[in-house]
Formats: structure tokens, sequence, C-alpha cells
């Protein structure tokens, strides 16, 4: 965003005048936001690490019949 300081303030002045049960249900979605990226980032970490396994154990001739699949 352009202006990334005049959004936060726009943001936490709309937020600030939510009523408290409102404002919890905003804190609540804004940590399932941050926990979804991490678990994604977690994901992505995970297939990047198996990658040279599966590389091994699929590149082979006796496989080489399901490429065609």
């Amino acid at each position: 965003m352009a202006d990334d300081g005049r959004v936060s303030d726009v943001l936490i002045e709309k937020i600030g005048a939510l009523p408290s049960d409102r404002i919890a249900e905003v804190e609540d979605f804004v940590d399932f936001i941050r926990t979804r990226d991490s678990d994604r980032a977690l994901a992505r970490a995970n297939l990047a690490a198996s990658e040279p396994a599966f590389a091994q154990a699929w590149a082979n001739p006796e496989d080489d019949a399901y490429d065609a699949l």
C-alpha cells in the first residue's frame, strides 16, 4: 500500500468505533489470518524439505510408465 501509516490510522479508528464484542471478533479474525499464514508457510517449508526425498524415490525407470498417465 502506498501509505501504510495512513491506512493503519484509518483502520485503528474504525476498530476503535466498534463495540467491545466486535473488537474481540476483529482480534479473533486477525489471529486467524496470522495463524493461517504461518500454517501455509510451514506447509511450503515441509514441501520444499521433502522434495529431494520424493525426487529420489520417484525418479526411477520402474515409475516412468506413470509419467504418461
